[in-house]
């Protein structure tokens, strides 16, 4: 049987003649696509994989917290208990996010108390106990040690109570330093009346002995910050420099008992 002519005049493709997938040109555009342009990539196949903001929102939780914190003691206190815990939040702020979503928190938590309870005690809040937080947090975080940190923290507490009694009393417009150190001096004077001591307290003593005991107060606060800190940051996967080895071994002593 013989081949059709037209088979055996038509030679074979080698394979440096074919043409491959890349080198065949696009089909001609839809009329629709002439139309209208092509589509944008960015249109065709959104991509909604984005990471969740978790140091946005942590900042956020936590700020919320330190700001719930100081309204709930404001309108109902219940002691000394929720002070120990108002810089906190955002001294846990610092030690997983950093400096500056700590100074993010303290601004959002005075933002927040300005809208609920007004500016004045936004700032009775962010000097000192804001503050106070981004300090500690800085030096947990540079694992500096208790003694030290007690003392700066002592330091800028006491700077913060005389700066609210400072802001206090320009809103009202009376020193209210000089009034209760006046109401002390009377007290003092007062009993040492009642048990026959005839002398009449110094106003300067009684003010140094006022600030000897403010200063006594801060470090005793920052003593039981350190202390609660101590005790909760770490289950909360932040820990900080360990206390003291006469604090470890009076705590493992009671624990025990």
């Amino acid at each position: 049987m013989s081949s059709s002519p037209n088979s055996r005049d038509l030679p074979l493709a080698s394979s440096s003649d074919r043409v491959s997938d890349e080198e065949i040109p696009n089909a001609a555009p839809s009329p629709a696509e002439a139309a209208t342009g092509p589509v944008p990539s960015s249109l065709a196949e959104p991509h909604l994989r984005a990471p969740a903001p978790l140091s946005l929102v942590e900042t956020a939780f936590l700020a919320s917290t330190a700001s719930l914190i100081w309204l709930v003691n404001y309108y109902f206190p219940i002691g000394p208990l929720l002070r120990i815990f108002f810089p906190l939040p955002i001294t846990l702020v610092y030690l997983r996010w950093g400096h500056r979503a700590t100074w993010m928190a303290t601004l959002v938590s005075g933002l927040l108390l300005s809208v609920l309870m007004g500016p004045t005690r936004s700032i009775l809040f962010i000097v000192p106990f804001g503050l106070l937080g981004v300090l500690l947090g800085w030096l947990w975080r540079n694992a500096v040690n208790w003694w030290v940190a007690i003392a700066l923290g002592t330091l800028l507490n006491t700077v913060g109570f005389f700066f609210r009694i400072w802001l206090v009393s320009l809103l009202l417009g009376d020193d209210l330093w000089a009034y209760s150190m006046v109401q002390i001096a009377n007290l003092a004077e007062w009993i040492f009346t009642k048990l026959g001591i005839l002398t009449q307290p110094d106003l300067w003593l009684i003010q140094v002995i006022a600030v000897a005991v403010v200063v006594i107060n801060s470090v005793i606060y920052l003593f039981v910050v350190h202390l609660a800190a101590w005790l909760l940051l770490e289950r909360l996967g932040s820990s900080i420099p360990a206390p003291p080895e006469w604090v470890q071994v009076l705590l493992d002593i009671e624990a025990s008992e």
